[in-house]
């Protein structure tokens, strides 16, 4: 497992490459990567800013992952998260899960992206071209990580 927050960009192909080695036993590997979008709900943005609580934030997505790594059965899990003043086009968070079967990475990467989308300790402030304001959380966003509650945990996938 590899949990990183931090302020520089990451090259997701690299991680990737790094993350799967020389091994030979991997039969699927998911990646995600958010980026920083230019509008949001119709609404022109300039920047954002990613504001965390450092030693805390690493801990929960750790938590979050060792969750990921009981529900299903994975070979490998890397997540990086960046904070500080990020403009459209920058790559925000990379979520990259490994497993035999791709059914059972899809599943893993979508619940690390639900998590940390909705309840990872990140604070985000969005610049427009005349205002800025904190974000708060979107009822669709909840909603998609409260399905993981009631899914439990996950019996495998064959494919």
């Amino acid at each position: 497992m590899t949990v990183r927050i931090q302020r520089e960009p990451f090259d997701p192909a690299a991680e990737v490459k790094a993350l799967i080695g020389r091994r030979t036993d991997i039969g699927a590997v998911v990646t995600f990567t958010g980026i920083c979008r230019g509008a949001d709900d119709g609404k022109p943005v300039a920047a954002m800013t990613l504001e965390h609580y450092p030693g805390m934030a690493e801990a929960e997505i750790e938590r979050h992952v060792v969750e990921a790594q009981a529900r299903w059965p994975l070979m490998g899990v890397t997540v990086i998260h960046r904070h500080g003043r990020m403009v459209p086009g920058d790559d925000i968070v990379l979520v990259v899960t490994m497993s035999s079967h791709r059914g059972d990475a899809f599943a893993a990467a979508e619940f690390l992206m639900d998590y940390l989308k909705t309840r990872a300790p990140f604070w985000k402030k969005e610049e427009g071209p005349e205002e800025a304001g904190w974000v708060t959380a979107k009822a669709d966003d909840d909603a998609a990580a409260a399905r993981w509650a009631a899914a439990g945990t996950a019996t495998g996938s064959q494919d």
